[in-house]
């Protein structure tokens, strides 16, 4: 444990970090599942939507310096290239 006042204040303060940083990696996790389980469904529909949803939590977290948006990019575009692959396949009826 630091002896000095401001390593003191810095263990707080990344530690803070950290747990808030955790919190959205998570959630963005969360919300790549979510996109992941409706391509393997091959519901276009609710993949596009939990897409949607994916992009503005990728965007956020960008924006508060969570990810960077190189990473982001790398991400959605996985992701995007996935829902690509049921959206263009023709549908059984």
């Amino acid at each position: 444990m630091p002896n000095i006042k401001s390593a003191i204040k810095r263990v707080e303060t990344a530690e803070r970090n950290r747990a808030r940083n955790k919190a959205w990696k998570s959630a963005i996790r969360s919300r790549r599942n979510e996109v992941e389980d409706s391509v393997k469904t091959a519901d276009a529909k609710s993949a596009q939507a939990a897409l949607q949803n994916a992009y503005k939590l990728i965007d956020k977290a960008v924006a508060k310096g969570i990810l960077h948006r190189n990473t982001a990019a790398r991400r959605k575009s996985r992701l995007a290239t996935a829902v690509l692959k049921i959206s263009s396949k023709p549908t059984k009826k």
